[in-house]
Order: structure tokens, then C-alpha cells, then sequence
């Protein structure tokens, strides 16, 4: 028996990373790793760091992300650790998201050939519909990538995750009412978790890394996934 009816999925984090042709540029200065596999894996360095950050009641949760991205990667930035952040987020923004998880356009038309309905909620400013199809992940109406429902952008629409209010514009798409039996996948507990969970939907942290194994107090109940590739053992 299958376990979700749908699937919406975040963008960044899950189906798009930062591009390593820009952030190697960013750790090289301070001595971190450029290898490609080693900047992927930052990312979910940062985004653990970040919702930490957030769990503690602060708000520079870009200067907690930045920091453990440079740490992750190698980067010798003890006593220098605010103007390092700082560097690195001056060259950091939205036109970033530009490297295609491997796993995401295959899991993706798996999903599509299957007719599961599927979408996307992402906080964006207003690129990621454009950045998923010229990458070959999915689109609404875009011919030969995954079909998807909607493409639902923060900026686009208006409201911002962890706003629940911004799955009411999957919901319509899909067709139906929010439920458990559908899964949301995201990257961060603080902006993913939280808010598919307040939506009435089943959220699922995508943790290739194991980021979250150690915490004594997760932010709230939630499942882990491992791999893109596991959600089409549960549709």
C-alpha cells in the first residue's frame, strides 16, 4: 500500500544546489575545497547550521549558513569567522541555484511516468520555474522534462515558507485538500518542516548527508530522506 497520494517538493536543496562554479571562488580565499562533491555537501552543512540558528532565537541565520558552508568545505576561518561570512554572502544570491541535483530529474519523471501528481513550493525570487526547466527537471508545460502541477515561487505569489499559507496555491493546482497523504520534501526543518507540517501535509527532510543524526532535540517530529530515489517505494 502506497503511503502518499502527491508529492511537492522545495527547490533549493533538493532539486537545485549552489552552483560550484561560483561558491569554489567564494572558500578558495580562506583555503576551503573547491572539489564539486565537497561544495555539494556544504549546502547541507549550512542549511543544519541555519535551522540551529533559528531553533536559538537568532537572526542572522545566513551568517550561521555561511559560516558552516566555509567550515564544511575546509576553509580556515578562526578569528575572521563575521568578515568571512560576510564575504562569502555578498557573493551569494538567488542566481546561485543553478546545479541540478543528480538524482532530481530522474526521481522526478519516475514520479510523472507513474501519474503521481507532483509540484513545487519553493522561496525564490521569482527564477526557479525558468532555472527547473533550462535544467531539465521539470516544468509545467515544458516538453521533455517531468510534468509537474505547479511551480509555486514565495516571490510570485507573495508569501513565504515558514508561512503554511504558501501551499494553498499547490493545493488549488493539485486539486485536492492538504493531507497527510501528501509529502513535502525540503532541506530545513525551521522553513520546510514547520510549515508543511502546519499545512496539514507530511514532511520529509532530505538529509543525504546524515546532517541531522546527531541532534539530541530535533525542531519538531519529522522523517528523514536519505535519497531523492526512496520517495518511489512510497508512492
Amino acid at each position: 500500500m502506497t503511503e502518499f497520494d502527491a508529492v511537492l517538493f522545495d527547490a533549493g536543496g533538493v532539486l537545485l544546489l549552489p552552483n560550484p562554479e561560483t561558491t569554489g571562488p567564494l572558500v578558495a580565499p580562506f583555503g576551503g575545497s573547491t572539489r564539486t562533491a565537497d561544495l555539494e555537501r556544504a549546502h547541507f552543512a549550512g542549511a543544519h547550521a541555519m535551522d540551529h540558528a533559528r531553533a536559538e532565537g537568532e537572526d542572522s541565520d545566513w551568517q550561521a549558513y555561511a559560516r558552516a558552508f566555509l567550515r564544511a568545505t575546509g576553509a580556515q576561518i578562526e578569528g575572521q569567522e563575521k568578515s568571512a561570512a560576510d564575504a562569502f554572502i555578498d557573493g551569494f544570491n538567488h542566481t546561485l541555484w543553478q546545479h541540478p541535483m543528480p538524482s532530481a530529474a530522474p526521481t522526478l519523471q519516475s514520479l510523472a511516468d507513474r501519474g503521481v501528481p507532483i509540484g513545487i513550493v519553493s522561496n525564490a525570487e521569482g527564477q526557479v520555474e525558468g532555472d527547473l526547466a533550462r535544467f531539465g527537471i521539470c516544468g509545467v508545460d515544458t516538453p521533455g522534462v517531468a510534468r509537474v502541477a505547479c511551480v509555486v515561487d514565495s516571490h510570485v505569489v507573495g508569501v513565504r515558507k515558514p508561512d503554511p499559507a504558501i501551499f494553498l496555491h499547490a493545493f488549488d493546482a493539485l486539486g485536492v485538500p492538504a493531507s497527510p497523504r501528501i509529502a513535502y520534501v525540503g532541506d530545513t526543518v525551521f522553513f520546510d518542516v514547520r510549515s508543511a507540517t502546519a499545512a496539514g501535509l507530511t514532511p520529509l527532510l532530505h538529509d543525504p548527508y546524515g546532517m541531522h543524526e546527531a541532534d539530541p532535540h530535533p525542531s519538531g517530529p519529522h522523517r528523514v530522506l536519505s535519497r531523492l530515489g526512496d520517495l518511489l517505494d512510497l508512492v
